[in-house]
């Protein structure tokens, strides 16, 4: 059971609110004076209040290419979950296997997607598969190296003491590896789910250069054509937006799940 908050505890967290918020407010009212007082044209820089304008003005049309950029990034995210989760426990039964394996994992990592997108979206005649696999390459690498290494992080101790007692190696996976493994995992998601943004965006970015695809990079790309710099920059505020949420929501899974009972999430408020 959980200690009860204390007056501290719920300043602290007002704080790692409020504090980013209002550097936020500052950064965007300098900004609008500056261009204000400048006189910056709106297809070098636009205004804020431009921007937030231009995003309900074209509302329906940026909102619809989001949705498509968030289909392909959350089903990359769970791709790269299952996938590279599958991989590392297959990476701890044995440290032949991942001696074998593990360099191709770093090979999918250090592969500028930008090079084989073009390929992919080729071989594979659904553009929608075709971008899930381009971000799932982005994504998985982390997935597979934090599992992987929260997996062996196992206590000495604790390690001796399952098998002393003649626990079977099911037993010493999911009682003892699994929830020392959990602070890593979650971390590698909270990279990963970022990383799958980027990777779908990428891939639209390459899609969209032939024709394809109607996400927020493709609307990107149109708006650069077209000179229209606010609504290229309320895609962008979109992208970024997004990006955000999905790393807070996993770190609010991440303490829900750990906040609890585990070291790593115990006493931080």
């Amino acid at each position: 059971m959980s200690a009860p908050i204390t007056a501290q505890a719920r300043r602290a967290r007002l704080l790692r609110v409020l504090l980013p918020v209002l550097v936020a407010c500052t950064l965007l009212v300098v900004w609008q004076v500056w261009v204000t007082l400048a006189k910056v044209p709106a297809f070098l820089v636009p205004s804020p209040v431009l921007i937030a304008q231009t995003l309900d003005k074209d509302a329906a049309l940026l909102f619809s290419a989001l949705w498509v950029t968030l289909k392909i990034t959350l089903l990359a995210f769970v791709a790269s979950v299952l996938i590279g989760s599958t991989i590392a426990f297959l990476f701890v039964q044995s440290r032949w296997i991942e001696t074998a394996f593990f360099p191709y994992a770093v090979l999918l990592q250090v592969t500028p997607i930008v090079a084989i997108a073009p390929l992919i979206i080729i071989w594979v005649k659904d553009p929608t598969v075709s971008l899930v696999i381009c971000a799932t390459i982005v994504a998985l690498f982390p997935v597979i190296a934090n599992t992987t290494l929260g997996l062996r992080s196992v206590n000495p101790g604790l390690a001796a003491f399952f098998k002393l007692h003649r626990a079977s190696r099911l037993q010493t996976l999911w009682r003892l590896r699994i929830p020392s493994a959990l602070p890593y995992f979650f971390a590698g998601l909270r990279i990963s789910a970022g990383l799958s943004l980027i990777g779908a965006v990428v891939a639209e970015f390459v899609a969209g250069t032939g024709g394809t695809g109607t996400g927020l990079a493709y609307q990107i790309l149109q708006s650069g054509y077209q000179l229209n710099i606010p609504r290229m920059f309320a895609a962008l505020v979109l992208i970024s937006v997004t990006g955000v949420l999905l790393f807070v929501l996993l770190a609010l899974i991440t303490r829900w799940v750990l906040g609890g009972w585990h070291d790593s999430e115990v006493g931080q408020d």
